[in-house]
């Protein structure tokens, strides 16, 4: 699956601001909204089972979506870019 310009673009717009912005490594909170099922949050939550991640999840008012929200110190812009880049692979997933 390759990288449509538009989304590679927003992708060197936030690396950039993280650089800007931020000491690293730091702590970020990812967000993230999926259709409701234990294999799609098991999908992301596998993307970050090697880091120390705290996790939650909340279920939408009537019950389609999840969000899911990861703290997780991370050590670089390139780093948090990486796992939106990995997360991004689990079908029907929004990034916030």
């Amino acid at each position: 699956m390759e990288e449509n310009p538009e989304s590679k673009a927003f992708y060197e717009r936030l690396k950039q601001q993280l650089k800007d912005d931020t000491s690293w490594p730091s702590p970020y909170l990812f967000k993230f909204i999926v259709p409701a099922s234990l294999e799609k949050i098991a999908e992301i939550e596998a993307v970050f089972n090697n880091l120390d991640a705290v996790f939650n999840t909340r279920d939408s008012s009537k019950g389609n979506y999840t969000s899911v929200s990861i703290k997780v110190t991370m050590d670089s812009p390139d780093a948090v870019v990486e796992k939106y880049l990995e997360v991004s692979k689990v079908e029907g997933v929004i990034s916030l």
